[in-house]
């Protein structure tokens, strides 16, 4: 009995690690994983930072934040339109995704806006510009545009997270319980995130092969940590003080949302028109949570 019991611990122990040992052995963001990046990196604080610049270095500056799980390439066929109409685009990739490092600890509203604000003054980058945000980039560049307002030319969110929403109970248990919830999101997240990939995969999109560049994080060790930390910190609160701050200082916010996304429904869209009536909004039809890449052309004309 002692025998077959000691057989069942050492089972569950090693049920247990599994997830943990899968993460391990995921592939290190170090110089061989950078090989082929584009653009260049920043040595910050908090670790590398990859960035990329699009267009003439005398155009007007556009930066662009982009969302929990996809990186800056999904500024791709935005940055190619915009230096068309005589920009530059400035992306980079939030710590834990693309080719940026993999810092542990919380990500909460400082760590975003800090990265923000050290990335732009290692680059020198000290007069207002217009800022765009997709997704969790909405919530970030809300969180900067209310702390830093005189830099802000016009603020673009797209399909912006921020307004709140309803979690169901393995959500909640993720994100507010740890280890356990740990261990659930290390075990469960990467098919998630497969699944959540391959419901675009016959959309039409001016980023080239988006859904096997965004399953491709998978790949990286501390990518599904950065995920499950953004949850627990920036995504865990709402931006309406930011929001109201940013009505209080009367700047230009052009929101852009999609009708059938699922992601960040419609309602969001009431809820901001609450926090701050001065935002312009744009709806497109047709149009889910990957409005950015699937929608390009269609959103173009909140850029003028």
């Amino acid at each position: 009995v002692e025998g077959h019991a000691m057989i069942l611990l050492i089972l569950f122990i090693a049920i247990l690690a599994i997830p943990f040992i899968a993460e391990w052995r995921r592939i290190p963001m170090d110089d061989w994983a950078r090989a082929d990046a584009p653009g260049a990196f920043a040595k910050l604080s908090n670790g590398t930072t990859h960035y990329r610049f699009y267009g003439s270095q005398d155009g007007p500056m556009i930066v662009c934040v982009h969302g929990l799980t996809t990186p800056s390439f999904v500024y791709e066929g935005l940055a190619e339109r915009l230096v068309k109409r005589g920009y530059r685009v400035l992306v980079y990739d939030h710590y834990g995704r693309g080719y940026s490092d993999r810092p542990q600890g919380d990500q909460d509203r400082h760590f975003f806006v800090a990265h923000l604000e050290e990335l732009l003054a290692h680059l020198d980058i000290n007069t207002p510009f217009d800022l765009v945000g997709y997704s969790m980039g909405g919530w970030v560049v809300t969180a900067y545009a209310a702390s830093n307002p005189k830099m802000i030319k016009r603020l673009f969110l797209l399909a912006p997270a921020g307004m709140g929403n309803e979690l169901g109970w393995r959500a909640k248990l993720v994100r507010d319980v740890p280890v356990i919830g740990d261990w659930l999101f290390l075990a469960s997240y990467a098919a998630q995130h497969r699944r959540g990939c391959e419901i675009e995969r016959a959309l039409q999109s001016t980023v080239p092969f988006v859904v096997d560049r965004q399953q491709k994080e998978l790949q990286y060790r501390g990518f599904i940590p950065s995920v499950l930390a953004s949850l627990r910190g920036a995504l865990a609160n709402d931006t309406k003080e930011d929001h109201q701050r940013i009505g209080y200082y009367d700047l230009d916010v052009r929101a852009i949302w999609g009708a059938d996304d699922v992601v960040i429904p419609l309602s969001c869209k009431d809820q901001l028109e609450v926090w701050n009536p001065k935002v312009r909004h744009r709806v497109i039809e047709g149009a889910g949570h990957g409005v950015t890449y699937t929608h390009t052309d269609a959103m173009m004309d909140m850029f003028d």
